[in-house]
């Protein structure tokens, strides 16, 4: 890939990042108004829409062979409804802090996920970066793991983490032929209807309680579906395409302190020292973990050994 390219990339997940981060306290706020699981059934619904009139306007959708399929639906299987449903459960049970910390080990797990069944490759510069990104997730929550006590909520949240790095394997495999916007589209809208078909077992008076909401809670609720779930679905997806599964996503450690910078901004939530050391981890993680470093060193060296043989 062309380094113009890659930056471009990178900025792009980047700012997917920031938008996630900022989603963060947008469904803080409706999950205090709508129910849950029927909230994100449309949430997503409304994103898969969005996917879908991004590809007709791009005249990129096309019909699926059955590999494609095979690989898209079972992505929707596990990234959308088994996510989505367990993650919405999980957090009735645990505190947020709690729940992000256990998601944060996503870029962890899809890594080696993708050494193992996607032949990555797993450089001993990517793991630190992996440890470097995880431990400033730690420093983030604070620093500690007295406070955490296996509850069945943190099991529920194990279990939504590991599914999303599973279906990140089967995004992959998608994205070897299949263009991102359409495989955004086709898991958003089918996994939609599943989840809203377990938000009417699950809340069966929810659909009527989403009608009961004021103008300005239907406006967060419409931009989080069309562009944090809806683009930033498209972005993350188009990325795990160009760059692999396990470098795309070590960018979702940045998502719990855009949350909490958000939090503090919106929600007037303090950031302690303890999290602007994680941030720093972090992004250091990220230079590490995307291979960034690793280029440049190489770069950096294969300059001083061309100095050295026109010197010597």
């Amino acid at each position: 890939m062309k380094q113009k390219q890659l930056i471009l990339t990178y900025s792009l997940l980047f700012f997917t990042m920031v938008i996630w981060g900022l989603n963060i306290v947008i469904i803080k706020v409706l999950v205090e108004v709508l129910p849950p699981q029927t909230m994100t059934a449309f949430r997503i619904m409304i994103a898969g829409i969005t996917a879908l009139i991004i590809i007709a306007r791009g005249k990129s959708l096309r019909r699926l062979s059955k590999r494609e399929w095979s690989y898209t639906l079972l992505g929707m299987l596990f990234g959308v409804m088994l996510h989505h449903s367990l993650l919405a459960v999980g957090l009735t049970m645990i505190d947020a802090s709690n729940a992000s910390l256990i998601l944060a080990l996503v870029p962890l797990t899809t890594a080696i996920l993708a050494a193992f069944f996607l032949g990555e490759k797993l450089t001993s510069w990517r793991m630190i970066g992996i440890i470097l990104a995880f431990t400033g997730v730690f420093f983030i929550q604070g620093g500690s793991f007295n406070s955490m006590q296996l509850s069945k909520g943190e099991l529920y949240l194990f279990i939504a983490m590991l599914v999303q790095a599973i279906s990140f394997i089967f995004v992959k495999r998608a994205t070897e032929t299949l263009d991102s916007k359409q495989l955004t589209t086709i898991m958003s809208l089918a996994g939609s209807v599943g989840l809203l078909i377990i938000s009417f077992i699950t809340e069966p008076g929810g659909v009527h309680e989403m009608t009961s909401a004021s103008v300005f809670i239907y406006f967060l609720f419409i931009v989080s579906g069309v562009v944090s779930t809806g683009v930033g679905y498209i972005v993350f997806y188009g990325a795990i395409q160009q760059i692999g599964a396990g470098q795309a996503a070590l960018f979702d450690n940045l998502v719990p302190f855009f949350g909490l910078v958000f939090s503090a901004l919106f929600l007037n939530e303090a950031i302690t020292a303890s999290q602007l050391t994680g941030f720093v981890f972090i992004m250091a993680g990220i230079l590490f973990g995307t291979g960034y470093s690793e280029k440049l060193w190489e770069k950096k060296h294969k300059w001083i050994n061309n100095t050295k043989k026109r010197v010597g």
